[in-house]
This record gives C-alpha cells, structure tokens and sequence, in this order.
C-alpha cells in the first residue's frame, strides 16, 4: 500500500488483494454487518458479480469514504484478516495531523494563507482531495456571538443557507485554516479582568482538539508567543517555522513593488548599501515597510540620508514620513502631535485588551479621523445579519505594537507618565514570566530600543518630543531586569539565519513560487524563482486521504460562492 493516497484506492486495494473465497465471504459478512443510523443494509442482490472496484465505489457511494473505510474494517476484524486490517486502518482511520504554521510578525503567513485558499480554488493546489477549503480570521472570531457547529459553518461560508448538513457529513473532505490563533483572546496577568471566550471561540477550541469533524485537516498560523496557549490544545501537531524571504525575492520585491523600474533600482541601492536595512528585508513585513517609507520620501523630493540602526529604527522612519506635519501655531486640529498620541493611546488599548479591530466610535475616543490615517489603518466592511459595519486595523499587527511601546512615551499627563509606564512595564513583564515564553514581545523590543541613549535622541528628534527625565529614570529599572534576563528578540531567529544555515535547516521543504505551494520531501523539489524559506520540525510525513473526485468546475463554484471563504 506504499503508494496509497485516498480511502478510495485503499479499499481497492485491500478488496483486490483478497482471494476469491475469501472475496465471497467478504461479501457475505458485509450483509450482516451493522450499519450507520438510517442506512437499510445491502441486500444479497446488490453484491452479485460485483469486482473489488465496483464494490468500494458502492460502498463509498453509500456511506462516504471514512464510514465505507470503518464498515470493511469491521468485516477484515471478523474475518480475523488483522494484517489486512491493520494496513487500512493505518492509511485511513488516523486523524489527519495538524499543521502548525509558526512566525514573527510580518514573515508572511496570513499572505500564504490566502495564497493557499486562491490556489485551491483554481485547482493549482490540493486538486481532488477537498470539497471545501475555509479561512478563518481569528481576529474576526470575536465578532460572532453564536457557537454551534452550524452556526460556525454558516459563518465560514458567508452565507446563511450554505448545506452545511452536506458539508459535516464527510468532515475529511475539509480544511481550515486558522489564521492568526495569537490573536485570540489571551490569559490577562494576575489583578487584570480576563475576557471570556466568545462562543465561536470555544467552537474554535473544540475544533483544534478534534471534538467536532475529527476527520478534517487543520492548518494553524501564529506568532511564537500564541503557542503557549495553542499547545494544551494540540495532540502530535507539525510545527513549521516560515523564515521571510530569499536573497533574490527581496531584489524582486522591490521590482513588484515600485512600478517605476529606475526607481525600483534606485531603492534597491540604498537598502544593499546598509546592512541593517538589507538583512531587515527578509522579513516581508519590514520589506513593505521600507519600500513604503523610501517610495514616500522620494515623492517628496527628500534626500534619504537616514542610516537605520535597528528594525525600530526603521519603524520610526515610516511613521514620521506619514505623519501629518508638525503644528502651524496649534491652529491646524489635526495636528501631528494630537494623531501620534491618537494612535498610541488606539494601540496601547488594544494590545492591552487582545484587540486587533475597531470601530468608528473608538477612533473618535482617541481624537482619530480614518480619512486621513492609510499609512497606517486599513478598514473593511463586516456583514452582521442585514447590517454591514465597518471595522478598522492597524496596516500591520507590528505597527499596532510599535505605537504601543510608543505610548508610554508620549502621554499628555507628564506628572503620571512615569508611574504609569513603570507600572504597564511590570505587568508586561508578569506576563512573560507566568507565560513562560522565551520570546520577548514586540511591544518590549521597541520600547527597549527606544530608551538607548542614541534611538531616544532620535526619537525625540523626529517627532518634536521631548522624553521627560522622570520617566527615562522610572524605566531604568525596568532596562536593568531585561538585559539580566537575556529574551531572545522578535525576528532574532529570522535575522540570524545566512544562506549556508537556511539550506541546512529546510532540508528540500519550501514555501515556493507565488503559488506557496506546500511541496512534500518526497516529490521533486521546487526551483522556483521566488521561494520562501520554512524550518520544519516533524517526526514523519503522512497521508492525509482523502476521495479525488477533482471536480474542478465545482471547485470555482463554490470558491465564488463563497465556500472558500
């Protein structure tokens, strides 16, 4: 059976395999055998002159691959044919493992996540092996109020009349993706109020830990620090670690990116020119920040003398680009000063409170206006029943969190700052110490560089700021117990990787091309021009079988329908 892959040739497989005799009294217990609820059983007629292949049509027709697969399963045991069925049972009866796709901020996962959900659709990726594949933004969970299966199907589907009876009755013909778990709500330090789990959080959590479609396979994104609730929910996951760009995708990042190709060029020149800035790039994230910031300070006609020494560094570059400018005698309302401290006092909220989208009225909490903050809020329409809202996010997660670590800087209320920075910080910190995680967050790592000597000297530079003593001496605690502490930094693993080092830990495994198409070690390994570099770290590959029907033309159906979410 070393080249089974579907339940389908599995039955063939093992029916071919049985002896006439043995075929018939197959056949003959298969009569007697019971059957799934509601389902009458077969009738000596039905069986007559039929071969291997048409019998395991028949019965997959009847009661799907996985119930067709336990019922001949049932008849090998009695049979006492146990080698035979240990070979089936060890093809199909296995739940399928959950993938775990792990990464800093900004390395590309939700990208190749709804990369993996269009090439599906098209039939580039997974032909024949899903009927349905769902994206689920975790972020977008908490929005919902109902928690039945149902329910959660209506809602990956988009539709509220979506067969979902037809959908959960062959749950391995399934796959989700569950984008962005880390943005799930999260355990508060000790002495804060923890949110409960919305219903279709809960829904979530009895997915993951195969309560409900046990059968379905599950691919999982998330930032390091998510694990430390992720892991109690997961029994034998992979885990695979996405590293960022190549050396030549970043050269063609660029090229995509800036339309103008001597200005593509000419981008390109100054980043290979510093080091920090080249090496920053492969991480996707950092790689649409810089463009962004060196397409904007050429629009201006700027010179860009700047020399980033550190991945804050080049964060503060891209907001003070896009900031609106400085005050005209205080009489402008939308003052430069008033949206930094809108934006800090937005993130600081909602990192604080696990969240990620926002509504118009607490833009207008923080003193925000939306029409004017692109560079660095995207809105999108939700639809609530009859009612579309309007959400708003931060461009990037990582923006939200550098404007976190920002606000403890930048407050209007000088005479409480440093109490109040000191006391957030040590609550970070308990929270790092209960979590246990060996990564520091990124909100720490900002704040962190933006307290050294000559990133403060910047900082209050760039944005007319001045960083009040009392506060540069309250956090001065909180400098000496990081470095005593040694945290590895986000993007430390990323950053720290040469060419020489990625090709010893990919070992033939990429994320490649544009299609991301998942390639297994055993195919021939991909050479596409613009690959993503993965670290991969399971004990063994397995099938994952499933019924090739390959109906491609129901595939874009239902992608238009909304099945693919």
């Amino acid at each position: 059976m070393a080249l089974v892959h579907t339940p389908q040739e599995a039955l063939i497989w093992t029916l071919s395999d049985l002896e006439e005799k043995s075929f018939k009294l197959f056949k003959f217990h298969l009569r007697d055998r019971s059957l799934p609820e509601g389902q009458p059983k077969l009738a000596r007629g039905e069986l007559e002159g039929l071969s291997p292949v048409d019998l395991a049509s028949l019965l997959i027709s009847l009661y799907g691959a996985q119930g067709a697969v336990k019922l001949v399963f049932r008849v090998l045991k009695v049979m006492n044919l146990l080698e035979l069925a240990d070979q089936l049972s060890r093809i199909c009866l296995n739940a399928p493992p959950i993938v775990v796709l792990q990464g800093s901020a900004g390395t590309g996962k939700t990208t190749l996540a709804r990369k993996m959900v269009l090439d599906w659709a098209t039939g580039s990726l997974y032909p024949g092996q899903f009927d349905y594949v769902f994206y689920v933004s975790c972020r977008e969970v908490v929005l919902s109020q109902e928690g039945t299966l149902d329910q959660f199907l209506f809602w990956c589907c988009g539709d509220n009349q979506a067969p979902v009876a037809e959908i959960s009755r062959e749950p391995e013909r399934l796959l989700f993706i569950l984008d962005g778990f880390d943005e799930l709500q999260r355990p508060f330090a000790k002495g804060l109020k923890r949110l409960s789990l919305s219903p279709l959080e809960k829904m979530l959590h009895c997915l993951i830990r195969r309560e409900v479609l046990s059968t379905s396979s599950l691919l999982i994104t998330t930032r390091p620090q998510g694990l430390w609730n992720l892991k109690p929910l997961l029994k034998q996951p992979h885990h695979i670690h996405i590293l960022g760009f190549s050396e030549d995708e970043r050269r063609r990042y660029f090229s995509s990116y800036f339309m103008d190709e001597e200005q593509a060029k000419n981008a390109f020149d100054i980043v290979q020119g510093n080091e920090v800035l080249y090496k920053s790039c492969q991480i996707p994230g950092i790689c649409w920040l810089v463009c962004s910031w060196l397409k904007g300070q050429m629009e201006r006609g700027s010179e860009i003398s700047e020399t980033p020494s550190n991945s804050t560094d080049i964060f503060m570059a891209y907001v003070s680009t896009f900031l609106p400018p400085s005050d005209n005698g205080g009489s402008s309302e939308f003052t430069r000063h008033r949206v930094l401290r809108g934006l800090c006092s937005l993130a600081a909220e909602g990192i604080q409170h696990q969240r990620f989208m926002f509504e118009e009225a607490d833009l207008k909490k923080h003193n925000l206006d939306e029409t004017r903050l692109a560079a660095f809020l995207s809105s999108m329409d939700y639809q609530e029943g009859l009612d579309i809202k309007k959400f708003y996010t931060f461009c990037h997660i990582s923006l939200q969190e550098f404007f976190h670590a920002m606000s403890y800087l930048v407050k209007e209320d000088q005479s409480q700052l440093g109490k109040e920075s000191c006391r957030e910080v040590n609550r970070l910190l308990d929270e790092e110490g209960q979590a246990g995680n060996e990564e520091m967050t990124l909100s720490m790592g900002f704040l962190l560089d933006m307290l050294k000597k000559e990133t403060s000297s910047s900082f209050e530079l760039k944005f007319s700021l001045k960083i009040s003593p009392l506060v540069k001496q309250d956090l001065k605690h909180f400098i000496e117990q990081m470095e005593s502490i040694k945290y590895n930094r986000t993007w430390d693993l990323e950053l720290s990787l040469y060419k020489s080092k990625i090709k010893n830990l990919v070992k033939g495994v990429q994320l490649s091309d544009v299609l991301f198409k998942m390639e297994h070690s055993n195919k021939k390994k991909s050479h596409g021009k613009n690959p993503f570099f993965i670290k991969i770290n399971w004990k063994e590959k397995q099938k994952c079988p499933v019924v090739g029907k390959d109906d491609r033309a129901k595939a874009h159906k239902e992608a238009s329908n909304g099945k693919g979410r």
